[in-house]
């Protein structure tokens, strides 16, 4: 009786330990992206600031942003569905992956100008940024 005790046990041990193992194996890696200004990491510790906007609700929130010439702005995606930032109007502006939750993604803007974007998988979220 004992070493069935023991036996199952140890057994619900290793089985628990392989199945945490399994269950969090995925979420220790980084996705990376590889477009040059693209932040990807679903555990970065990005600071928050004025030039952060986040995805949520299908939008983007700060629809517009302004910010000065050389500054970057990071976009996040906080929906439970994947989106890109990608430019609208032909200029030298953001052009994202797919970014799926908590994702993140950056560039710099070193023009002045007027920037308009959108998420090429949902045409109708818009967004602006402004750099003075």
């Amino acid at each position: 009786m004992k070493k069935s005790l023991i036996f199952v046990i140890l057994a619900v041990l290793v089985l628990g330990v392989g199945g945490f193992w399994i269950l969090n194996r995925g979420n220790s890696s980084s996705s990376e992206k590889t477009s040059e200004n693209v932040v990807a990491d679903n555990n970065t510790n990005q600071e928050e600031s004025s030039n952060s906007v986040e995805i949520k609700n299908m939008a983007f929130s700060q629809s517009t942003i302004t910010i000065k010439k050389g500054e970057t702005v990071t976009w996040t995606n906080k929906d439970s569905m994947a989106h890109t930032v990608v430019e609208s109007d032909s200029q030298d502006g953001p052009k994202s992956g797919n970014l799926a939750n908590g994702d993140s993604y950056s560039f710099t803007f070193n023009t002045s100008g007027t920037f308009e974007y959108h998420c090429s998988i949902h045409p109708s979220m818009t967004g602006k940024v402004v750099v003075e």
